[in-house]
Order: structure tokens, then C-alpha cells, then sequence
């Protein structure tokens, strides 16, 4: 019971911890908002003034409680750059970011899963052996060169949709939408998808070799038997905690490949406004990751003692 407080407690230290270096990293970086609002021929007395207006003229400390408060209660504060509340401007743009972060992870699962558990099955196999070429290749590709590939390939090339015009396939209705959406969705989960495969992989075989897996075997179960039966659950349950963690991955690897593919959600919001040194966007994007990441750790816990009534006990 006192380990499972001081998990809970470490996640919400963790989570400020974030915020404090967020706030703090993007208030010291070279640049003024002020400047980029007003322009470098602003005279000193306007600059001023809106940093006054902007509340920049408090001391740090002051404005990070402020902004935390805030954040607590759901004001995260107006944008600098677009006059408007941060929170109903991130609100059109976190559901297209979800949307694009739940079809990676469902196309994660669909590849990964069948792929991992034929590889383990036929080990040392020719399927086994392509499967790991495969994977090596995959994991070395960074999203974004992914993302230009998949570009090249399928909108220059074979003209399967058309980059930048994800604003028109929103217009058209839900299959124009999660169409358009498809492909940048490859670009993250191909990666993780192969790490998937390798690591489930790895953790059945390992299972395979334990005494109840011979124990299975000398009751008259065949191979496959004892691997579905037994030793996926339990091969299952590293593969959880990766796959917990791949949800976060997948939402800050989002940043890189809505730029490519040119997808409006919270990634290319975000660099925009570190462009515009629109702090409030950004430090209210980084909190919402880091809030995804602190959830998936909780949900993760939560599965291992599903998964592994022995971990019910601790």
C-alpha cells in the first residue's frame, strides 16, 4: 500500500516538476513576445506597456503560480499571438491530435500483435526471418522521414490524397477525414509497430522456456496451445508497459509529422507558437503531454495488476 502512495505521489511530482521546467525554460529564452507582437520598430514606452498588459513585467516566480493556478482550474491563460483563451484555442486542435494519436495506436495493435506472436510461434522460421529484417529497417527510420516518404510515395506518386489539403477532407465528412489522416497515422505507428514486434517476440519466447509451458507440454498440449493458452498473458505484460508509454510517444511524435503532413492539431500549433514565442500555447501544450504521460504511467500500473494478479499482493 505504501509503495502504491508513493507511485501516485512520484506521477504528480513529476507533473509539476514538468511544468516548473516548462514555464520556466520557455520564460528565459532569448526573444520578447512583445517584440514579435509589436514589431522591432516598437518604442520602448509600447513595450512597456504590453508587458504590463501581458503581466511579463511580474517577477517569475509570481507569474508560474499564477499560470499554475490557472492551470488547475482551466484557465490556461490567452494567447499572445491570436487574442484569444489558449483553452478554446486548443480545443478544435486536441481532438484532431487524438484522433490522429488513436488511429497510430490502433494500427499499432493490428500490425504488431499478429506479427509478434507469428514471428515467436515460427521461430528461426523464413516469416521469423523477414519479420526481423523488416523490423531493423523500420525502427531506423526517424517519423519524419517516414512521414516523406509515405509523401512521395502515395500523394506524388500514386496521388492517393493530397498534402495540405487536410482543411477540405475535414469538410467532406468523417471517411475523407480519417482518410487524410491514415497516412500520417502509418508514419508514427510503423516504428513503434516494429518495436512492438520485437519485444513481444522476445517476451513469448522467453515464456516459452518457462517450467509451465513443459508442464503444459506434458499434459498433451501442442505448441500452439501452450502459446495462446499460457504464455500470452504473461508474455503480455511488458509488451503493456511499452505500449502504455507508446500512447505519450505518440502524441509528441505527433509534433513532427503534422508539420509533414501539413495535419492541423496541437504538434503544429506548437511549433508555430514557439515561433511566434506565444509562451501560454506552448507551455499549455507541454502540460497537456505531460499530463498524457503521467495518465498512461498511472494506466499501466493499473493494467500490470490485471494482467499479474501476483502484483494485486505488493
Amino acid at each position: 500500500m505504501a509503495k502504491t502512495i508513493l507511485k501516485r505521489l512520484g506521477l504528480i511530482v513529476t507533473l509539476l516538476l514538468v511544468t516548473v521546467l516548462a514555464f520556466v525554460a520557455f520564460s528565459i529564452l532569448p526573444g520578447d513576445p512583445t517584440t514579435a507582437i509589436l514589431g522591432v520598430d516598437a518604442t520602448d514606452e509600447q513595450i512597456a506597456v504590453l508587458r504590463e498588459r501581458l503581466g511579463l513585467a511580474l517577477p517569475l516566480w509570481q507569474r508560474y503560480f499564477d499560470w499554475l493556478g490557472g492551470l488547475v482550474t482551466g484557465d490556461l491563460g490567452e494567447s499572445y499571438n491570436y487574442a484569444m483563451p489558449v483553452a478554446e484555442l486548443l480545443a478544435g486542435r486536441v481532438g484532431v491530435t487524438a484522433a490522429l494519436a488513436a488511429m497510430s495506436f490502433a494500427l499499432i495493435l493490428v500490425i504488431s500483435l499478429p506479427l509478434g506472436i507469428l514471428a515467436a510461434r515460427y521461430e528461426g522460421g523464413v516469416l521469423d526471418k523477414i519479420l526481423t529484417v523488416l523490423n531493423q529497417i523500420t525502427m531506423s527510420i526517424p517519423n519524419f522521414l517516414l512521414g516523406f516518404l509515405l509523401t512521395c510515395v502515395f500523394s506524388l506518386i500514386l496521388h492517393w490524397f493530397t498534402v495540405g489539403s487536410f482543411s477540405a477532407a475535414a469538410e467532406q465528412g468523417l471517411g475523407a477525414y480519417l482518410s487524410y489522416l491514415f497516412f500520417p497515422a502509418l508514419a508514427i505507428a510503423l516504428p513503434k509497430a516494429a518495436m512492438t514486434v520485437k519485444m513481444l517476440r522476445g517476451s513469448i519466447l522467453g515464456e516459452m522456456k518457462e517450467d509451465y509451458i513443459r508442464t503444459a507440454y506434458s499434459k498433451g498440449n501442442s505448441k500452439s496451445a501452450a502459446l495462446w493458452r499460457f504464455a500470452l498473458r504473461n508474455a503480455m505484460i511488458p509488451v503493456i508497459t511499452f505500449l502504455a508509454m507508446t500512447i505519450a510517444d505518440i502524441v509528441a511524435g505527433s509534433i513532427v509529422v503534422e508539420q509533414v503532413f501539413a495535419v492541423q492539431g496541437i504538434g503544429q500549433m506548437l511549433v508555430s507558437s514557439i515561433s511566434n514565442r506565444d509562451y501560454p500555447v506552448v507551455q499549455a501544450i507541454v502540460a497537456f503531454i505531460a499530463v498524457v504521460v503521467v495518465v498512461c504511467n498511472f494506466a499501466a500500473d493499473l493494467l500490470y495488476r490485471v494482467m499479474d494478479p501476483r502484483l494485486r499482493q505488493r
